[in-house]
């Protein structure tokens, strides 16, 4: 056999060796990839409030900014000496916005026109952001703000101060459901549930319930303010992934 046929056989036994390995490399790694199903499942537990977190506003105008902040001070400092005396400690008061913006007039010419705007007083906002624990004080508390001189208010969020045992029942509720759907769906496809491969969560926080947004008048406050709580829901959602076994 000459030369250039033995160069001839050995180029294309590596050919065929290039073109093979890889195909033998893919089946074989096919027969070592597992069979899976992934499935999902969703726990939700409610409870009863037992705190709320509420923004109380004073808004004050004047001609100037320093007597805008003067008579919003005066105002806050009634509010915050009141809720401390109701039992509100300091660690659950907090000022959550404070700003002084001037206010503008723009005046019209004797041609129609409008003038350039100028300064015509100015307003200081002070906002509170209070953490009730008792429930039973909140209306009372609003009422009492309103009469001190609070007249703007914010949102009340209704929470828990301590979720985890509402969110642990959740997690268990997702993870039966999503194992009650594994085992239906391996059943009605004839094959067996092997272990589990991975778990992931989602927890979905309550959202913030918007109790009230509304500017205040001193004759609003007559009556105690009435409050409904309602429940919070904490719901957990899973994702597990299960090998199959035929």
């Amino acid at each position: 056999m000459t030369s250039s046929k033995i160069g001839g056989l050995a180029l294309a036994a590596m050919i065929t060796t290039t073109l093979i390995a890889p195909q033998m490399a893919w089946s074989a790694e096919q027969e070592r990839r597992e069979a899976t199903i992934i499935v999902s499942g969703e726990g939700e537990t409610t409870l009863a409030p037992d705190m709320a977190t509420m923004t109380l506003s004073v808004v004050r105008q004047a001609k100037t900014a320093e007597e805008a902040m003067k008579a919003n001070n005066e105002a806050m400092a009634k509010v915050l000496a009141d809720l401390k005396e109701k039992g509100i400690a300091e660690r659950d008061l907090q000022t959550s916005d404070f700003s002084v913006q001037p206010q503008y007039r723009q005046d019209k010419a004797t041609d129609g026109s409008y003038q350039a705007p100028e300064i015509d007083g100015y307003l200081a906002t002070n906002s509170l952001a209070v953490k009730v624990r008792d429930l039973s004080k909140l209306g009372g508390l609003i009422d009492a703000s309103v009469k001190l001189g609070v007249n703007q208010g914010g949102n009340i969020i209704f929470g828990n101060d301590d979720p985890k045992n509402a969110v642990t029942e959740a997690r268990k509720k997702a993870v039966a459901e999503a194992a009650e759907k594994a085992k239906v769906l391996s059943e009605a496809a004839g094959v067996r549930l092997g272990r589990v491969i991975e778990i992931s969560e989602n927890f979905a926080r309550p959202m913030a319930q918007p109790m009230y947004r509304v500017a205040m008048a001193k004759e609003m406050a007559a009556d105690a303010v009435p409050v409904a709580s309602g429940e919070n829901s904490y719901t957990v959602t899973v994702n597990i992934t299960y090998a199959l076994e035929q």
